[in-house]
């Protein structure tokens, strides 16, 4: 799945190319997504100029003046920018063209994606209860030591949460609890203030450096330009179950936890 610096690296890619042009036409060709594609969206789409392109989350939004296109890339979506010419292929599921016949491309072969129109300043309850940005001066380690007084759960499965931070999917976890020396499997509440603030580091650096790579090409992510991310290039423990430490030399553990794969050294994490 397209993790916030996936996410991070499109809305980036695309930003150019779509912000102040005018919507020509929407062309919405597989409406079924996890969640139906409103017959109302080409609608009030067309016509209207794109006036910003922000990130919440894992959600792009894509502002007019009359209201936001909340867009995710499910499991295995993604975004190019083509010329109006190009063909679409079966898992092209939409396209948003633009006056000058730039277009932008909606692909989704697995279908976990999601198109939603949200009118004026509405919101959506996708978007209710998500916790603070992890790039942003809101995030810090007081706030992980706060809402992990009290939870049995596993620290891993606390920084998961979009309700205590947004974004931190299982590599960036796996990744940012090992240069944190944290064990991912240590009880939350267990982890000392000084820990979490050495902890909430490593997650803007990890989550950082990988928006500057251009995310992580493990199975389906590429680049709104079809080329793969490289961060993948310097994961230090993720899919690397068994092999050396790049610290020490010790064996990597890999275990499940919360059905996820986890992958640790017990001897530099504690």
């Amino acid at each position: 799945m397209p993790e916030l610096p996936e996410v991070e690296t499109t809305r980036r890619g695309i930003e150019p190319h779509v912000v102040g042009k005018r919507v020509r036409l929407v062309d919405i060709r597989q409406p079924a997504l996890r969640w139906p594609v409103s017959e109302a969206l080409a609608q009030s789409v067309t016509g209207l100029t794109i006036t910003r392109l922000d990130r919440r989350a894992k959600y792009l939004l894509f502002g007019t003046a009359r209201g936001r296109i909340m867009m995710h890339l499910g499991m295995s979506g993604s975004l190019r920018i083509l010329r109006d010419e190009t063909p679409p292929s079966t898992h092209d599921h939409a396209d948003f063209i633009f006056d000058d016949g730039t277009i932008l491309r909606y692909r989704d072969p697995r279908r976990f994606g999601s198109i939603f129109w949200l009118p004026d300043d509405d919101e959506h309850p996708l978007l209710d209860g998500l916790g603070p940005e992890p790039l942003e001066a809101d995030f810090d380690g007081n706030h992980l030591y706060q809402r992990s007084r009290g939870r049995r759960v596993a620290v891993k499965l606390l920084i998961m949460n979009s309700a205590i931070v947004v974004g931190v999917g299982n590599i960036y976890a796996n990744e940012s609890l090992y240069r944190a020396g944290i064990r991912p499997d240590r009880a939350a509440m267990r982890v000392s203030r000084t820990r979490y603030l050495r902890l909430a580091t490593a997650i803007t650096t990890v989550l950082g450096e990988a928006i500057e790579a251009g995310g992580t090409t493990l199975r389906d992510f590429v680049r709104e330009d079809g080329a793969p991310g490289y961060f993948q290039t310097r994961l230090d423990v993720y899919g690397r179950g068994g092999k050396p430490c790049v610290g020490c030399g010790s064996p990597l553990r890999e275990v499940r936890l919360g059905q996820r794969t986890t992958v640790f050294c017990p001897r530099c994490q504690r």
